[in-house]
């Protein structure tokens, strides 16, 4: 574009000097280079802080770890990569022998402590009854019995507990889809041990989401970004084509700024990155019939309201850059 700007100048010079018989000397040709640098330098730079361009955009999605919350032998894996999930369907089995002897376990041991909480119950109101008659049995010896009940209903709900957890732990030897999705890259196989430690996930879950596409922009282009500006993103997927979008939103936070409460103090590395701006821009046009793989990159441009009519340059260079992308080296 930068050569096209200049070979559109020197072809206008050429014409004024030629129309108006303009003489070739050291005072008009100096003139007609200066005038074409403040002319083209004006408009470029007014050009990129206008209306800023980033080549590091891509689209983003969420991944979920699938990490088991109990650990066992997979004994099945029905899940089929890359295609679509519904919520709770399953995504693999893990083997539940053990998990159902402990049920078993903690329901017979539920009915030997009810059965028990039930005579002690049925003891302490036979005592408070004769107590209460005068002289058949004495305070202490109601007291005594009261505390074994006591005992018997505590050791009740406490079985009860330990079973909610063993049917819970069951429920969870089938581990199933978060959300609307599809998992991808699955090698998980029967055989293989599932440990629930949150660094050793089995599976990636992406989730159903509508597609978000992001950029950083150089922060000299703040001021230039703003939700519902325009903005247009292009493909290296998709040469030859542009795709009308508009801003959501710029993203409040810099990454490169952030701390954290540690052991150890700040250094000037911190402030020695610039960090870049994230800017989220929603695509106005179906691209799902394109086949473009999630985390495919992107160049993005926005178009601010101010000097609107400098955009056509940074237009122009956008469909340029989407031509280009048919060139490419690999062979």
């Amino acid at each position: 574009m930068d050569l096209l700007l200049i070979l559109t100048y020197a072809a206008l010079c050429v014409g004024i000097f030629k129309v108006f018989n303009i003489p070739l000397n050291k005072w008009t040709v100096p003139t007609a280079v200066l005038g074409g640098v403040v002319l083209i330098g004006t408009l470029l730079l007014l050009m990129n802080y206008n209306h800023p361009f980033t080549p590091l955009a891509r689209q983003v999605y969420v991944a979920t770890p699938i990490v088991p919350t109990v650990r066992g032998i997979v004994v099945e894996v029905p899940v089929q990569p890359n295609r679509p999930l519904n919520k709770g369907d399953v995504l693999f089995r893990i083997d539940d022998a053990r998990f159902r002897d402990e049920v078993d376990r903690y329901l017979a041991e539920l009915t030997a402590a009810e059965s028990e909480r039930d005579r002690t119950l049925a003891a302490f109101k036979r005592y408070e009854e004769g107590f209460k008659r005068g002289g058949a049995f004495t305070e202490l010896e109601l007291d005594n019995r009261r505390q074994l009940y006591l005992t018997a209903e505590a050791q009740v709900q406490r079985t009860k507990a330990l079973l909610d957890k063993a049917q819970v732990d069951l429920t969870e030897t089938v581990v199933r889809a978060p959300e609307d999705g599809y998992v991808t890259q699955v090698a998980l196989r029967p055989g293989m041990m599932a440990v629930p430690l949150p660094l050793r996930p089995v599976m990636v879950f992406i989730n159903e989401e509508d597609d978000r596409f992001v950029g950083a922009f150089n922060q000299k282009s703040l001021l230039r970004l703003q939700s519902g500006y325009e903005a247009e993103v292009i493909f290296e997927a998709i040469p030859g084509r542009v795709f009308k979008a508009q801003v959501a939103q710029v993203l409040p936070n810099i990454a490169e700024g952030q701390i954290q409460a540690s052991g150890t103090l700040l250094s000037s590395d911190l402030l020695v990155r610039r960090g870049r701006a994230f800017v989220e821009v929603q695509l106005l046009e179906d691209i799902s019939e394109l086949g473009l793989p999630d985390g495919a990159h992107a160049e993005i441009a926005v178009y601010s309201d101010k000097f609107s009519h400098v955009s056509i340059i940074r237009r122009v260079l956008l469909r340029m850059k989407s031509w280009q992308n048919y060139l490419f080296l690999e062979h």
